[in-house]
């Protein structure tokens, strides 16, 4: 079983910026589609983005589209979401997940999954 393992998540205020990390035990090529997707305290879980792996073709939710940016680093087997002019709506437990099908681009069955981590935006 894929394990992976998010970091970068804290405290910011609205306007400020954060990075993602997500490390995946094994090459992330094999997974022919990674993604990052959020839940609030009492919502359900949401779709942020969605990366493959190999062409690295992203998707996003309209709510983050134009400040994140979803990317991939084969070489460290790291899945990353840069988060831009943060909003106190982003505020939530961020998790990574990764696939070895490619499937739709934003719907939220996976394979495996990270612990996730916590991103809270002060207004």
């Amino acid at each position: 079983q894929v394990q992976l393992v998010e970091s970068g998540g804290g405290l910011v205020q609205a306007g400020g910026s954060l990075r993602l990390s997500c490390v995946a035990s094994e090459r992330i090529v094999s997974s022919y589609r990674m993604g990052w997707f959020r839940q609030a305290p009492g919502k359900e879980r949401e779709f942020v983005a969605s990366i493959t792996t190999t062409s690295g073709t992203t998707h996003y939710a309209d709510s983050v589209k134009g400040r994140f940016t979803i990317s991939r680093d084969t070489a460290k087997n790291t899945l990353y979401l840069q988060m831009n002019s943060l909003k106190p709506e982003d505020t939530a437990v961020y998790s990574c997940a990764g696939r070895r099908w490619l499937g739709a681009a934003t719907d939220n069955n996976y394979d495996y999954w990270g612990q996730g981590t916590q991103v809270t935006v002060s207004s």
